[in-house]
């Protein structure tokens, strides 16, 4: 249950009540803002390495590398104040030609180029007043061949530097401490060449790559060099796949750039070389609150550009850039809101294990949302982020209960008698679940314990947007490693209802939020109807279980032969006889994983056959799952335990209603 404040439990428990409800629009997309980029450049120079840094004073330091066929020449640019009406079509001349790469970076004033040449000579540029002017080429290094194909370097907040560069197959770094710079270091990795380098710093020199494995495969990965956040300094953790396309295949990935604003942001193209060939930008946020060596990224999104070498990405104040020699755009990163409680003329939320739905109508007499989506309305748009809290006025004001969320879907107008309303149509995090498919294969456990149950899960949330967080969980969960692959196509729901089928865990979702939940049969209760918070009507079934005996069939690998495990409900089978389930799964390996498995199918079987319902007055803080203490004296119930399945809550405040009625299971 969601915590409340003494004042708001009380005043909802009290005989008479005053609701308070507040509904706001929001500019996000699973809690991340939804960037609306606008372009403010379209030139003509060709598209080819180039890279982007703000210094601290918010100017736009760009720059390029013209083709081959150019002599490979380096630009710069700098546009002090970067606006719509900007000029960035002015670029300097370095005098530096036959140029393999470059990349920048930067911090407060201090501003860097790097590069590298034809002759394997790695150079930087400094500037010490955010790039308004520029000292001499200074010799960094030699790279060991002129196959360098990633190029990337970020400050750490103290001003040493680490500059990474993908040479072949190899990629290394060389970090500037205390003002000396140090000789490369090589990673520890095997892999196939490397395509693309970008790293942000963050406690650690966090890293977006592109290549291929060592069997050719085309690899989207995270990796994290250490300097004592996650990992231990100068150690590199696993490369963990982002997305993968299969060596014989049409698609490959490269060119990468990435920064953090609000969440990480990271960019990338996508080459196809099929029927319809393109090169496209894809980029994908982190799912809030993650940490970057925890690998959770949404779904790549595409990006509407053709360009073989990507976008580049800053940010600085209240504004995200991105660009390319040809193109700058700029997007707001603020969030913005848009209060709707005042107008609201009735309300609807439905929660239940795998869906949950809000309905909102707002009055539209004087046209007030006759254009969603345009001028003060400009929030108010299909898959804004609708964020629901519900609530009461207390002793201290008016209280709310918040971390609810929904998506919008779907509006409609109303005119009718004279009046007119809007009526939005929204949905929770299911949807976003629903609405995935897989778009590469992910395989997990093959040959060794990579990713427990809960990790993979996590991953899978993640491509949504939604992050997990454990209220309660099995030794299951963050224990077993199955061996579990997912294919191009398969359907979010569907994976989650596999990974599922291996623990007694159950999960509900909250607002951005995937929350696990291990129900036991001893869990406490959370909240008591009744006595002190009344009941306006109960219903209360109790059935037979659908099942009372689970043959779980595992393989030993060891020993080579099979192991059946029976679990059984005693008391349930006295008196129904034999209602058994049989449960293959070659991943349990042990007599004790299969019996856990059993004793799950038994425990949901046990909930599912205590059902009911009942009406109170709205509790604020109540979520699923949570098990209720229920006193209804005449169906003879005295602080009877129930766990929490469904809620339903409506709002209609003309009609004086404020309630919700909560489906019941068993505990």
């Amino acid at each position: 249950m969601r915590q409340l404040s003494s004042t708001l439990l009380a005043a909802q428990q009290e005989a008479s009540r005053l609701p308070c409800i507040k509904v706001e629009a929001t500019n996000k997309h699973a809690g991340v803002v939804n960037l609306r980029w606008e372009r403010l450049y379209e030139g003509a120079e060709d598209d080819y390495y180039h890279a982007v840094t703000m210094p601290g004073d918010g100017s736009l330091i760009r720059v390029r590398v013209t083709p081959p066929a150019d002599a490979g020449k380096l630009y710069r640019q700098r546009v002090a104040d970067p606006t719509p009406q900007s000029d960035f079509s002015q670029w300097v001349y370095t005098s530096q030609y036959d140029v393999i790469t470059a990349t920048c970076c930067s911090l407060g004033g201090e501003v860097y180029i790097f590069w590298v040449n034809g002759d394997r000579k790695l150079y930087y540029l400094e500037s010490t007043n955010y790039g308004a002017s520029w000292g001499g080429p200074q010799l960094l290094a030699y790279t060991p061949s002129t196959a360098v194909n990633g190029l990337a370097a970020a400050h750490k907040d103290n001003g040493d530097i680490a500059l990474f560069f993908g040479d072949q197959t190899t990629l290394y770094v060389i970090k500037r401490v205390d003002g000396s710079w140090q000789g490369k270091v090589a990673w520890d990795k095997s892999t196939g060449a490397i395509s693309g380098v970008a790293t942000v710093y963050d406690g650690d020199w966090n890293l977006f790559i592109t290549g291929k494995d060592s069997d050719g495969n085309f690899k989207l990965w995270s990796l994290v060099y250490g300097d004592g956040g996650e990992v231990a300094a100068g150690s590199w953790s696993e490369l963990k796949d982002f997305a993968s396309a299969p060596a014989d295949g049409d698609f490959q990935y490269r060119t990468a750039f990435m920064a953090k604003p609000d969440v990480y942001r990271c960019f990338f193209v996508e080459k196809f070389d099929g029927s319809q060939a393109y090169s496209r930008p894809g980029w994908s946020p982190s799912v809030p609150g993650a940490k970057f060596i925890d690998n959770l990224w949404h779904e790549p999104v595409p990006f509407n550009l053709s360009s073989q070498y990507g976008l580049a990405v800053a940010h600085h104040g209240d504004y995200c850039w991105l660009t390319s020699p040809a193109g700058v755009w700029r997007a707001e990163l603020g969030s913005q809101s848009l209060d709707l409680s005042a107008d609201i003329i009735s309300l609807r939320e439905e929660l239940n294990p795998t869906m949950g739905s809000f309905t909102v109508e707002l009055r539209n007499d004087d046209g007030r949302y006759a254009a969603p989506g345009e001028g003060d309305l400009s929030v108010l748009d299909i898959g804004c982020q609708l964020d629901f809290s519900p609530g009461y006025v207390t002793a201290q004001g008016n209280e709310v209960s918040s971390g609810l969320s929904f998506m919008l879907n779907s509006y409609e107008h109303t005119s009718a008698g004279g009046q007119s309303s809007l009526v939005l149509h929204a949905a929770d995090g299911w949807s976003l679940i629903k609405g995935w498919r897989a778009r590469h294969q992910f395989r997990w456990n093959k040959d060794a314990d990579e990713m427990s149950v809960k990790q993979i899960l996590a991953f899978v949330l993640g491509r949504v947007g939604l992050k997990l967080e454990v209220k309660s969980q099995s030794s299951v969960m963050s224990g077993y490693c199955p061996d579990f692959t997912i294919n191009p196509g398969n359907g979010g729901d569907a994976v989650i209802q596999r990974l599922l089928s291996f623990v007694p865990d159950v999960f509900f979702i909250e607002g951005n939020t995937a929350c696990v939940v291990n129900p036991l049969a001893d869990d406490g209760s959370d909240y008591a109807y009744g006595s002190a918070h009344a009941v306006f009507e109960g219903r209360y079934r109790q059935a037979g279980w659908g099942l009372n005996h689970v043959q779980v069939e595992g393989y030993d690998p060891g020993q080579g032969e099979a192991i059946v495990v029976d679990a059984f409900s005693w008391g349930q089978l006295d008196r129904l006889y034999d209602r058994l389930i049989q449960v293959e799964d070659k991943n349990l390996d042990t007599v004790t994983k299969a019996g856990e498995r059993g004793e799950a199918y038994l425990r949901q079987a046990e909930i599912e056959a205590a059902e009911g319902a009942i009406l109170t007055p709205v509790n604020c803080g109540q979520q699923l799952y949570d098990v209720v203490d229920i006193t209804d004296s005449r169906a003879g119930l005295e602080a009877a335990k129930r766990r929490v399945i469904g809620l339903t809550l409506v709002y209609r405040p003309r009609r004086g209603e404020y309630q919700q009625r909560l489906l019941l299971g068993g505990v």
